[in-house]
């Protein structure tokens, strides 16, 4: 028997993804797909891309239905929402959310990002954040997984070899990145429309974007103090990517032969991690897929160690990364049905 998947907004573009991903997955088989956007359209009509691929038919979200038919529910609807909708359905079925209602430990850190009371903060000590490269044990136990964003995931996987290695300080970490207009969502909006973002780049949520407690959560895990990070996102002009370029302070001496050898010696087991030894990430390497490709240099006159990471943010950065995420759930192995390689050019 397949294990039967549905997915709570399946009309966005981390839906999508996750339906794209999903029809060729060998252990799955989808049962419902909703949207309240666009509900009662085929759903090839919601993405043309996937036309002869699947038949469905998008669907209101009846929660008594999708708990009663499906083992794993993927959430992907706007922050505040899943929360509401988890409890109701149930405790057999397991839950990837990939907004950011289970990715706090602290209902009180939710909060004060989100501007809401936690609706069921009683589940948060059971969620897991889906990092499989930092909770890979206790993702395979747990039903519920609070999926990373799409930022944070680049600037862990860049950030955490060396804070675990204790050749930086956890003083002074600096995350500047960019991302593509597709992490701003499918919706309609004045600061995605073309005219305004086309040969334009620009910072935004400078000093309170709602993915740095989200790092700072998990940084400070892998530290065993409490670490504080300056983090500037900013939009580019592409449709896909992150690149996140982090700035440490070295705790000593180190070369970047030394550091690279941290990077490739964290990483080397890892199935979606590149490290490039010689060469830097960049996002066309990465497109379309759920890999991420990491790199270090280390600028001694400066006294910084410098770390790169790329990703596709709706892929490693969002719906691959669910995939992956339920793949240690459910005993599947880890690479089953994101085997693709990134599209080039």
């Amino acid at each position: 028997m397949k294990t039967r998947v549905s997915i709570i907004g399946a009309s966005g573009y981390g839906g999508g993804e996750l339906v794209r991903f999903l029809v060729g997955h060998p252990d799955v088989t989808l049962v419902h797909l909703t949207a309240e956007s666009r509900k009662l359209e085929a759903y090839g009509d919601v993405f043309p891309n996937l036309r002869g691929f699947v038949a469905h038919t998008t669907e209101d979200a009846d929660l008594d239905a999708i708990g009663a038919d499906s083992d794993v529910a993927f959430i992907a609807l706007p922050n505040g929402i899943a929360m509401t909708m988890v409890p109701k359905l149930g405790p057999r079925v397991k839950v990837v959310d990939l907004g950011a209602d289970f990715r706090f430990h602290d209902p009180a850190t939710y909060a004060k990002w989100y501007k809401a009371a936690h609706a069921c903060p009683e589940l948060l000590e059971g969620a897991v954040y889906g990092q499989p490269e930092l909770h890979r044990a206790r993702i395979r136990a747990s039903r519920i997984v609070g999926n990373p964003g799409c930022y944070p995931t680049a600037a862990l996987i860049a950030i955490a070899p060396f804070l675990r290695a204790g050749v930086v300080l956890s003083e002074g970490i600096v995350v500047d990145a960019k991302s593509g207009v597709s992490g701003a969502g499918r919706g309609a909006s004045l600061g995605t429309h073309f005219c305004e973002v086309n040969e334009n780049v620009k910072p935004y949520n400078v000093v309170g974007h709602r993915h740095t407690p989200e790092i700072e959560q998990e940084l400070s895990g892998v530290a065993g103090v409490p670490v504080a990070v300056v983090f500037t996102p900013h939009l580019i002009p592409m449709t896909r990517g992150i690149l996140a370029t982090v700035y440490m302070r070295p705790s000593r001496a180190i070369t970047t032969a030394e550091a690279e050898q941290i990077l490739a010696d964290a990483y080397a087991s890892e199935p979606f991690v590149r490290v490039l030894q010689g060469g830097l990430p960049e996002t066309k390497a990465t497109y379309g897929s759920n890999f991420c490709d990491v790199a270090v240099r280390v600028d001694s006159h400066a006294g910084a160690v410098i770390a790169m990471a790329a990703l596709d943010n709706l892929v490693k950065g969002a719906a691959g990364q669910a995939i992956q995420n339920m793949n240690l759930m459910c005993g599947f192995p880890e690479h089953a049905g994101l085997q693709e390689p990134p599209l080039f050019p």
